[in-house]
């Protein structure tokens, strides 16, 4: 063998030595990196694919696989994969879905977590947001964003009507309805939008005048009690007196129709903001604020529903641990602000709402302060068939005199009942162990 032979040969077995090195190595790295997978609803789930980069650089032995579930087939989709035992191991539930996965012992008791997380603490969150991942006393959930309904108004058509504020109680809610329908002179034209196949606000109501919905361990309905009774009527005679579109009423774009004076008033959400900016501008632009609900009386802001959506960590997860660091990392104030910018999700944190990109917006200053009043529904796998299957649909008849509301509210708690017999019989089994 010449020298120059030799020479290569050698330099060939480096090279080889080198590479065979390096394959091995890459072995080994992709042996020690765990992967996480997270199923994400709607908009969200494309939004934090854009924050994933920054976790994996923090977190470099896990990778995060992201899949896009749409709002509308994620609960059918989350049902079938918990049937085949292939849950992901980390996912965004709606936070009326908690209760429903907790029945079917899906996701994992949170709180071992928490107990020794420094970033995941109770106190870090709207108490009634919170709450809505608590059943039985175990955290299930961690607030992930959140939302709530309150008021949108034009200041102009309320000005006119002699309030400069938005009203604060129900009384005053009622008596500037009635000037600004005076005022309008126009059977066309409504002080308020309250479509009843939107069934919060009469939840809402309801519980404002101290209704606890359902009754008996949740087990029986409670909506025909003096209560619930009190706030679904006020609702109610809204439609009947012409002061709001009776019925569902068709209103194929809510944001032209209130930049158009179609109505003053509406009970709505955060998601809202960003069309009514958009609709609302030039000489528009400052004719419209949000305020708190108001309340039975003027003593304090009247309470609303707390909403959002949670994140769980499945049952089944080989992969806990991992998964729980990406909770905190999508907990950090910071990150909870970088995917309000990119998904306009509000923060559940409250110090995130300390920031200027959020101090700054004067239609977010009334959601901050309504997320302090904010109360859960009942936490029951059945509470989403009962709002909206029997709820839309006792309160059409009562908006249109099919029935009177006594009537309508009787029926409702039968209904209710039935749906929630096999509850019963479970509660029942349980009592008798």
């Amino acid at each position: 063998m010449t020298i120059f032979n030799k020479y290569c040969s050698q330099k060939l077995n480096l090279i080889f030595t080198f590479i065979l090195l390096f394959l091995v190595g890459c072995s080994q790295n992709e042996q020690n990196m765990s992967e996480i997978t997270f199923w994400g609803m709607g908009s969200e789930g494309e939004s934090i694919q854009k924050l994933i980069p920054e976790f994996e650089r923090l977190n470099p032995g896990i990778k995060v696989k992201v899949q896009m579930i749409p709002w509308t087939a994620a609960q059918e989709k989350l049902i079938s994969a918990y049937a085949s035992e292939n849950l992901p191991d980390i996912f965004q539930l709606g936070n009326t879905w908690v209760p429903q996965f907790v029945a079917l012992n899906s996701i994992e008791n949170l709180d071992e977590f928490t107990s020794k997380s420094k970033i995941v603490k109770k106190e870090s969150y709207f108490e009634g947001i919170w709450n809505t991942n608590e059943i039985s006393g175990k955290i299930y959930g961690i607030p992930w964003y959140v939302d709530t309904r309150l008021l949108f108004y034009r200041k102009d058509i309320l000005q006119k009507a002699g309030y400069n504020n938005p009203p604060k109680t129900w009384a005053e809610f009622y008596d500037v309805s009635k000037k600004i329908k005076q005022n309008i002179g126009n059977d066309d034209k409504y002080a308020v939008y309250l479509p009843v196949n939107e069934w919060a606000p009469f939840v809402i109501f309801g519980m404002q005048a101290g209704s606890k919905v359902l009754k008996d361990n949740d087990s029986y309905g409670n909506f025909s009690g003096a209560e619930f009774t009190k706030g679904f009527e006020f609702l109610i005679n809204f439609h009947k007196e012409n002061l709001a579109p009776i019925g569902i009423s068709q209103v194929n774009n809510v944001y032209q129709a209130f930049a158009e004076e179609y109505f003053a008033m509406y009970i709505s959400g955060p998601w809202n903001i960003k069309e009514f900016k958009r609709w609302m501008t030039g000489n528009l632009k400052d004719k419209w604020m949000t305020a708190p609900l108001p309340s039975p009386n003027s003593d304090s802001i009247g309470i609303s529903l707390a909403g959002g959506a949670s994140l769980v960590i499945s049952k089944n997860s080989k992969k806990k641990d991992a998964a729980w660091k990406f909770i905190e990392f999508l907990s950090l104030p910071s990150t909870q602000l970088k995917f309000y910018e990119l998904a306009n999700s509000l923060p559940a944190v409250k110090t995130a709402w300390e920031d200027p990109l959020l101090q700054n917006d004067p239609y977010l200053i009334a959601f901050y302060t309504q997320f302090h009043s904010v109360v859960p529904t009942p936490k029951i796998p059945e509470w989403e068939q009962i709002a909206f299957s029997k709820l839309q649909q006792y309160a059409e008849l009562a908006a249109r005199n099919s029935l009177t509301v006594n009537e309508a509210l009787k029926n409702m708690d039968k209904d209710v009942n039935i749906i929630l017999e096999k509850r019963r019989w479970l509660l029942e089994q349980n009592n008798a162990k």
